[in-house]
């Protein structure tokens, strides 16, 4: 059987339950997926995890998503970022960091898993 290269997606989300059951669906579906519940902790995450693909929520505690997007870019130039988010507030953050001119894909929370899926095999 041939050894097919699964892609890697990191998950982020400061509602584990959100991270865990997004990282199930991606698995099961046949990605490498692994969870972190802060913006920092995804930035440690990838340096090591290496990811081609991030999924984050935007509104969090410590590092919004949109800013450990930026950073992930800066050090994984080729990744693709995958935002998703039920706040409003989110609208502002993208429109600061279109003006900085960062673009990045956002679905709405709650996120349906067929959605997903087809954001990241698109």
């Amino acid at each position: 059987m041939p050894n097919t290269i699964r892609p890697k997606v990191l998950v982020v989300d400061d509602e584990q339950m959100i991270a865990d059951t997004l990282a199930m669906i991606l698995k099961q579906s046949g990605f490498e997926a692994r969870t972190a519940y802060s913006g920092e902790k995804a930035l440690e995450l990838a340096e090591s995890f290496r990811p081609d693909m991030l999924i984050s929520d935007v509104i969090m505690a410590d590092l919004n998503g949109i800013d450990a997007a930026i950073r992930m870019r800066a050090l994984l130039p080729e990744i693709k970022i995958l935002l998703f988010s039920g706040q409003a507030a989110t609208a502002d953050l993208l429109e600061k960091a279109r003006a900085e001119g960062y673009e990045f894909d956002i679905l709405a929370k709650p996120v349906h898993p067929q959605d997903l899926l087809n954001r990241l095999r698109g």
